[in-house]
């Protein structure tokens, strides 16, 4: 076995190598990664051990007397996600081991679950970020633009199980700097707590690299959405269906609560959707929508949306976020500052 630590994924029926020291994988079956290691075997029961456990392992195997150690990627719900590998020999100390951070999606109830590992990997403050509760959109990340993104924001329109991604993506973080981050996810179908089925992402993420930044196909991409903002304009992605935000492309509308649950004002999810999702077929639309504020009220927004595909068809909204003007208040009924209930 090489000397670096092994990321191995234990979500399906066997167990799959998706990183190697901070490098990922794409779901490699680990007696292909392994195929020509005598301690495979070994190594394998160590694994299934440890699952078993919850706990690191250090056993020797009888007849090499390498070590083989073992460290649990467990989320907070008490799944495991995954094992950390490394084998060696006993006199040797293994090299500094990444640590993964674990995460769950719950697709059907439109909110994630993180742990601190999680959150200190993707560059986020684990003392002002929720580790429960959180909107799909907190955990993709805004102003920038990556290979994977179409089918992993698809994943959450198009819900299907035993679906596997795994992928890196650099990007601008929370805490001012510049980071690559990789990671892998499955998704699951699981039952809560009544008995209903869910469909759940599980995934990890792991810090690849700090302070480099973009360069190539994507980082222009990058620049060209930076070149296309706006002030006072704020761009995402949108899933079409329930409105719900997937993706930012510019810095969140501190003016919305687009965390909740609720999207828009009852009367003009009544009145206004309506007309909106039927002009939709012809490409886009725009209105004015009473928005969940950030202060508990109300907020008019305009708004305007435009079909595009995602991944193999997958449709959502591209849509930018602005304060309307007095005349498209009075257009749509409502005065400056109406935040009526």
């Amino acid at each position: 076995m090489t000397q670096d630590w092994l990321l191995v994924e234990t979500l399906g029926d066997q167990p799959m190598v998706v990183a190697h020291g901070r490098q990922m994988k794409n779901f490699v079956p680990l007696a292909v990664f392994l195929r020509r290691n005598p301690n495979l075997a070994a190594i394998q029961t160590a694994i299934t051990e440890t699952v078993s456990t919850g706990t690191g392992l250090a056993s020797i195997t009888p007849k090499s007397k390498r070590v083989i150690r073992t460290e649990p990627v467990q989320m907070s719900d008490g799944r495991i996600h995954g094992v950390q590998v490394w084998s060696g020999p006993t006199d040797a100390e293994p090299p500094e081991r990444p640590i993964p951070g674990p995460l769950k999606w719950d697709m059907t109830a439109g909110e994630g679950s993180v742990t601190v590992e999680y959150l200190i990997n993707a560059g986020m403050d684990p003392d002002k970020e929720a580790l429960t509760g959180r909107a799909f959109v907190e955990d993709i990340p805004s102003r920038s633009l990556n290979r994977d993104e179409s089918k992993a924001l698809s994943w959450t329109i198009d819900v299907a199980p035993d679906r596997t991604i795994c992928t890196s993506w650099d990007f601008p973080d929370k805490l001012g700097g510049f980071r690559k981050v990789g990671w892998c996810a499955r998704t699951l179908i699981e039952s809560d707590e009544e008995g209903k089925d869910h469909l759940v992402a599980r995934a990890m993420n792991l810090l690849e690299s700090v302070g480099e930044s973009a360069s190539g196909p994507e980082d222009l991409a990058r620049r060209i959405v930076d070149g296309l903002s706006q002030p006072g304009s704020y761009r995402l992605i949108a899933d079409l269906e329930n409105w719900r935000p997937l993706k930012w492309l510019d810095d969140p509308c501190p003016l919305v609560d687009w965390r909740g649950r609720q999207q828009m004002h009852p009367d003009d999810d009544a009145r206004v959707r309506p007309r909106m999702i039927q002009e939709l077929e012809n490409g886009s639309t725009s209105g004015v929508l009473r928005l969940p504020g950030s202060d508990g009220d109300w907020v008019p927004m305009h708004v305007t949306v435009s079909r595009m595909e995602l991944d193999n068809g997958t449709q959502a909204g591209l849509t930018t976020l602005r304060q309307p003007t007095d005349a498209e208040l009075a257009e749509a009924g409502l005065e400056s500052g109406d935040t009526s209930s």
